[in-house]
């Protein structure tokens, strides 16, 4: 084999790798493009869960749902539903459910309301500090007799948080799970949801209601310009490259 069928062989197979390297990012650019569209279907998604949820919040409150509905309550259609209920709560059932919340670490005071017509609905009734996590310390607040409670209609939360679950047979709970609580307390006939109370002040001024953090994270329109202008600077990028290996050829 003579030298100059070894320089063709050698020129043909650096022309396969810039066009293998080309390929690549071709769809390195395209992936990047479709990233950003993504996450402009992701904006217009979070941008209509933003409306709906303001305008349940801000609505009159409703009745509760009836057990004659409870099948068919769902996260999309009736989580954050303004809604007013009666009943009695059931002090010596409570579960005390850890709370990071703008006044501190503490506790969700989660207690069965029992309704006229015998049903069970769990009420966050609000937070509460760890030194009052006792209900001695805030005697106040444990309001007997026939209420009324206002608050916000809320999915069930099963299992727990990243990286800690609840376990209800040491009383360690994390997150407002419905199914475990009505286990841990004997309750029977319980709404498949619970409802945040809202900040009408308690006795005593615990629990504190109102605390429901309705405001959602929406940096989607960020994302896809970053991931547009990624494909744009590789693009330029590659333009360039481009341009200097055809100097260097000529």
């Amino acid at each position: 084999m003579n030298s100059s069928n070894v320089s063709d062989q050698s020129k043909q197979a650096f022309s396969l790798s810039k066009l293998l390297i080309l390929a690549a990012v071709c769809v390195s650019i395209i992936g990047l493009i479709l990233l950003g569209n993504w996450q402009l279907r992701r904006l217009d998604w979070k941008l209509a869960l933003i409306e709906r949820i303001e305008s349940r919040v801000s609505a009159i409150a409703t009745l509760a749902p009836k057990p004659a509905d409870w099948p068919n309550i769902t996260r999309k259609a009736d989580e954050y539903r303004h809604v007013t209920l009666q009943g009695q709560f059931l002090h010596d059932k409570e579960t005390l459910v850890w709370a990071l919340t703008e006044k501190g670490n503490g506790y969700w005071v989660v207690t069965p309301l029992l309704t006229p017509n015998t049903e069970i609905v769990l009420i966050n009734r609000g937070f509460v500090p760890i030194d009052a996590a006792n209900p001695s310390k805030r005697a106040a607040g444990q309001i007997n007799g026939n209420i009324t409670v206002t608050g916000l209609l809320r999915i069930n939360e099963p299992n727990g948080i990243t990286l800690r679950k609840n376990k209800p047979a040491d009383e360690y709970w994390y997150s407002r799970d419905i199914v475990a609580i009505a286990q841990a307390r004997s309750l029977k006939n319980v709404a498949p949801y619970f409802i945040d109370a809202d900040n009408t002040e308690n006795p005593g001024g615990l629990p504190i209601g109102g605390l429901t953090k309705i405001d959602f994270r929406n940096a989607h329109l960020v994302y896809a310009l970053t991931w547009y202008a990624l494909a744009i600077l590789l693009a330029v990028m590659s333009l360039r490259v481009i341009r200097l290996e055809n100097r260097n050829d000529v």
